[in-house]
């Protein structure tokens, strides 16, 4: 008996069942790290109990992701241009996985007070992070057939989510009992990174096992600064992916401010306890998680320019909820709206970039997916950042203003042409 797709499906000709559930297994590893360090937990210990609430502290939890993003930035397409060159995404792959790894374990010694060791450690984790996020997104391509990509990215999306519940439903668990003895954050918290830090570590293994390195090392190895000068002289001939990229850098900063401030939101607009903040995180990624699966396949059916206009006209009705938002329950109506929108438009876009890239510079095109979103993870949080210091810790007015960014996505995304770019991709 064999694994191997029937004709016509979504997967290409040599790909078997078990090497997508291990690419998607990668997903589901690395999601705990997000969900419990980035947006549900560290995230709202750090502003509270390692920086005594003090009035720059949301600025500074900004300024540390800038930081790593800003890194990611400057060395993300490098990597993929090396990794293209020397056929070593999978070999770079672990080194990444095992820096997050190690990174978010020693976030156990972040005591409050430990300012600079914190804010070293989410700088370093979260830039490895970043790195094997576009290392294992530059896959895709291989695996899914070029009619497919929406559905199969979605398939890794929706794992992923189903890990980030994973991941906080186990730290939950622990959180509860240990509140239930009287302990404070300053011990809980520790440990719950240890339990995300080794639950990455293990669940990444399958991927290691049966993920396949296709790609060939190019003759002569060619630099990996000489292949981006190759690619930026180029650029003309890309330019519906070019175009896109742009696109992705407004609405991206949008969705990464989201990602990196829920947890502060809910705590300081809402006064949701860390019981609360967790379990509405938990609900978040199962909606999350049916976006993701779901609206990959309507992705496939009505286009992928139409279906991201879908989910940035969702965003922007979630902001304003939020925004109005009086009491809990009109703020868990915003909130399950981003969950829908998040998994469906990160999902879509890495679709897109899948379909744009020339197949023998996918890690290099998937640095530049990354440098994209990166960077709007940098001025993204940063403007919400700085809108709650200039508006004396006005959280409101901070959603309203990060806003903005899927408004000028949704302009964007116009004038995007998909089969054009294919034939550029294949030319």
């Amino acid at each position: 008996m064999t694994d191997r797709l029937p004709p016509r499906s979504a997967l290409a000709a040599d790909v078997r069942y078990r090497e997508v559930w291990a690419w998607s297994m990668y997903d589901f590893a690395n999601s705990g790290y997000t969900t419990v360090v980035i947006t549900a937990v560290f995230s709202a210990y750090f502003v509270a109990g390692v920086a005594g609430n003090a009035e720059w502290a949301t600025l500074a939890w900004t300024t540390a992701l800038s930081v790593s993003y800003a890194l990611v930035v400057l060395t993300g397409p490098l990597v993929g241009a090396w990794a293209d060159a020397h056929a070593a995404k999978k070999k770079l792959l672990a080194l990444s996985t095992l820096g997050c790894v190690m990174a978010t374990a020693a976030l156990y010694f972040a005591a409050p007070g430990a300012l600079v060791l914190a804010l070293a450690l989410i700088v370093l984790s979260n830039f490895f992070f970043c790195i094997g996020e576009n290392l294992i997104a530059a896959f895709l391509p291989e695996l899914a057939d070029s009619e497919a990509m929406g559905r199969v990215s979605g398939w890794g999306w929706s794992f992923g989510y189903l890990g980030g519940i994973v991941s906080l439903g186990l730290c939950l668990a622990y959180i509860t009992r240990a509140q239930a003895q009287g302990e404070p954050a300053s011990h809980f918290v520790p440990v719950s990174m240890l339990i995300t830090a080794a639950l990455f570590a293990l669940v990444s293994l399958p991927t290691f096992l049966w993920l396949r390195e296709r790609a060939a090392p190019q003759p002569g190895g060619s630099g990996a600064w000489r292949r981006l000068i190759a690619t930026a002289h180029r650029a003309q001939h890309y330019r519906d992916l070019r175009r896109f990229l742009v696109c992705l850098l407004f609405y991206q900063a949008g969705i990464q401010a989201v990602i990196a401030l829920a947890a502060i939101y809910a705590q300081e607009a809402m006064k949701f306890t860390t019981q609360q903040t967790i379990t509405l995180v938990l609900v978040v990624n199962v909606t999350a998680a049916a976006g993701a699966f779901c609206f990959g396949y309507l992705q496939d059916r009505i286009g992928h320019v139409r279906a991201i206009a879908l989910t940035l006209i969702g965003w922007i009705a979630m902001v304003l909820v939020a925004y109005f938002a009086e009491n809990a329950a009109g703020f868990w109506v915003a909130a399950n709206i981003a969950g829908l929108c998040m998994g469906s438009s990160q999902a879509a876009g890495r679709a897109v970039v899948g379909v744009l890239s020339p197949p023998e510079r996918l890690a290099e095109f998937f640095g530049l997916w990354g440098l994209a979103v990166k960077s709007a993870s940098i001025f993204g949080p940063l403007t919400y950042g700085l809108a709650t210091w200039i508006t004396g810790g006005n959280h409101r007015v901070a959603i309203l203003c990060v806003g903005a960014y899927f408004v000028i996505g949704l302009v964007l995304l116009r004038g995007i042409d998909m089969q054009r770019g294919r034939a550029a991709a294949l030319g």
